[in-house]
């Protein structure tokens, strides 16, 4: 058997040692992370600026409709 005290990690078994992860990776906030937020910021302006142009359309068109009934 081997020397190891613990059972699930024996010693001589292969495996290597794991890499040190940041804090922030052990948040899951690594540096894939920050593309993610990217991406989504996009995405959002994206929304928002259609959204607004929407708005703008049917205020116009709202706008002209009541220009045509008071005439």
């Amino acid at each position: 058997m081997t020397d190891s005290k613990n059972i699930n990690n024996p010693v001589g078994q292969g495996g290597g040692q794991r890499k040190k992860l940041s804090r922030a990776e052990r948040q899951n906030n690594g540096p894939h992370r920050n593309l993610d937020r990217q991406n989504a910021a996009a995405q959002k302006a994206e929304l928002v600026r259609k959204m607004r142009e929407k708005a703008r359309a049917a205020e116009a068109a709202g706008q002209a409709s009541d220009d045509t009934a008071q005439s």
